[in-house]
């Protein structure tokens, strides 16, 4: 069961955060696009899942230039999705099955049909005429600085009108505001203060170190890349990775606002926040500044994890420097969204082995230190969409095609029926993405009925961890081993589990430290690696988890242990392990 709505103010503290591209969920009136109802309509199945919130991506008024994170107004649902009406009964019903509703907010920049920016670029004394970033041109009338746009060329647009260049981080049609005006933090804080007062429980806060810019309009200096260049925000195909951000976003003005809206949000019950961070190298250290004390963000993820390593060392990276840099906040894990490759084809080598990652993955996801947040058809383990040109919609995809296909791939529809047009998705003619046949195949209906299915699986995984204490908010600590394995300790009141994982493609043993001794092995869903008086031995891409004990095993543990070991089967064409169940 999910937790309930109301009550406990640190909820979001380990929750799993399921998150919903609303235009890609489920349509309700055939115009081939997902809406509120469409959200509605399928709650029980993310009820089902165990998860504890959904996280909306914009459903606000916008002309879609960039699929809803371009907003004309912040107070208002686009016809497309429905109406306010119909937002309100989807929140209604969400609580009533104890899912909490999260909901973004993209305040770094509007649309430029946003009534602001139409009143600001009119003139250079209008009452909004600093609400965005202007600057006047060099002598030879080009932009003020070197600032580029993360969707490809510069960061300002000419405006006619005012006979300035307007700043932008994304679309020229994405004006960036000025968040140094006192009034534009006012008028956002009002557009919060709407949604918190309509009931919702939480923002993810888009783009969230992008606010502020360098007052003086500073030019960034070129990018020295290093061993630490993990988290870049862009592809090696963007130049904007050619750059040291130093004066176009994370400035130290930021901390300030993000104090207003944490104060704004403590006036309500049970209420979250969860920042997006880009900020290349520096990510965690900008997650650290953002989440420290109570009086800012309640937690932040970054892209750390959405890249294409899935392998111990990486992960173990990654969160032992969360760890070390991270020290006074609360880490937000995922291994995809809306804006990067689906993680079943990034981690996979073989269309064979996309279950079993897909199993694996979010084994290894539930495990971690953190909330969690997945993404609408991960838990079907749903593959990237190879798409044709002539079908994308994304800009940023158009814009550097071929050399980086852009975000559509992962933004196709959600296949529920496998034996319906569009897998269920719209009754309508066409819908605004194709449905992938190999999407289709594996709809929520096909894997309803095969109970080792990656739907199933995820259910158990989920389960699993909330029946686990020391898995919502217990202490993390990582074990030194022999081989290539991930394997760590999670512990709370008294209870220690030890998780090992081998993201390999051989099998490996893990030997335990000196003065560990293994207690009962715990059941984790879809894995039986087996340990006897010795090693723990993993078969390649499997997980082991069992209590640790202050003392030796005792001979009852040992004989289910070496039980294990002598029911499991050799890998075919090797001499290692398999687990025993079917993943």
């Amino acid at each position: 069961m999910a937790l309930q709505a109301g009550g406990n103010a640190d909820w979001w503290r380990g929750a799993v955060i399921y998150q919903v591209y609303p235009r890609s969920f489920q349509d309700t009136n055939s115009d081939g696009l997902g809406d509120l109802k469409g959200i509605t309509r399928r709650l029980p199945h993310i009820a089902s899942l165990g998860v504890d919130a959904i996280w909306l991506s914009p459903f606000f008024k916008s002309p879609m230039a960039d699929m809803g994170y371009d907003v004309s107004d912040y107070c208002d649902v686009d016809p497309i999705f429905g109406t306010l009406a119909d937002f309100d009964e989807m929140m209604a019903e969400a609580h009533r099955l104890g899912i909490k509703v999260i909901i973004d907010q993209v305040i770094s920049h509007t649309s430029d049909r946003h009534p602001w920016f139409i009143e600001s670029r009119s003139n250079r004394t209008n009452p909004k005429a600093d609400w965005y970033v202007w600057a006047d041109p060099k002598p030879d009338g080009t932009a003020p600085n070197n600032w580029l746009s993360i969707f490809g060329g510069p960061g300002w647009e000419w405006d006619g009108v005012r006979r300035q260049y307007y700043q932008h981080n994304f679309l020229t049609s994405q004006p960036d505001l000025n968040f140094h005006c006192n009034e534009v933090q006012d008028a956002v804080l009002e557009t919060v203060k709407f949604w918190l007062d309509r009931g919702v429980d939480g923002f993810r806060l888009d783009t969230v170190n992008y606010y502020f810019c360098d007052k003086q309009l500073r030019s960034n200096p070129p990018h020295e890349p290093d061993a630490s260049d993990g988290g870049l925000d862009a592809p090696d195909t963007n130049p904007y990775g050619m750059q040291n951000h130093l004066y176009d976003k994370t400035q130290p003005e930021n901390i300030g606002f993000l104090k207003r809206f944490r104060a704004l949000l403590d006036r309500y019950e049970d209420r979250t926040t969860v920042g997006e961070v880009g900020d290349g190298a520096r990510s965690l250290k900008t997650v650290a500044a953002y989440t420290s004390g109570d009086d800012k963000l309640h937690m932040c993820y970054t892209f750390d994890l959405l890249g294409p390593d899935f392998t111990a060392a990486h992960i173990r990276s990654c969160v032992e420097a969360s760890q070390k840099v991270v020290t006074d906040g609360w880490v937000c894990w995922a291994f995809s969204n809306h804006d990067v490759m689906r993680h079943v084809s990034r981690f996979a080598l073989t269309e064979e082995e996309r279950p079993v990652i897909a199993k694996l993955a979010i084994s290894v996801l539930a495990a971690l230190r953190g909330s969690i947040c997945l993404y609408q058809g991960e838990e079907l383990g749903l593959p990237e969409a190879e798409l044709a040109f002539e079908d994308l919609r994304d800009p940023y995809g158009i814009r550097f095609w071929p050399a980086f296909k852009g975000r559509d791939g992962c933004r196709t529809p959600m296949p529920w029926e496998a034996g319906k047009a569009h897998a269920g998705f719209t009754s309508g003619e066409k819908s605004w993405l194709p449905v992938p046949y190999e999407q289709a195949a594996l709809s929520v209906d096909t894997q309803e009925d095969i109970d080792s299915s990656v739907l199933h699986h995820y259910r158990r995984t989920l389960a699993f961890r909330k029946s686990r204490p020391a898995l919502i908010d217990g202490e993390m600590t990582f074990v030194g081993t022999n081989q290539d394995l991930l394997a760590f300790t999670r512990e709370k009141s008294g209870e220690k589990l030890l998780f090992v994982f081998n993201l390999t493609r051989k099998p490996a043993e893990f030997r335990l430290p000196d003065g560990m001794a293994l207690g009962e092995p715990l059941a984790m869903p879809g894995f039986e690696a087996v340990a006897g008086a010795g090693p723990v031995r993993l078969a390649a891409l499997d997980g082991f988890c069992a209590r640790v004990s202050a003392g030796g095993a005792s001979g009852d543990v040992l004989s289910k242990l070496l039980d294990k070991v002598s029911d499991a089967e050799p890998v075919e064409g090797d001499e290692g392990w398999r687990q025993i169940e079917a993943r």
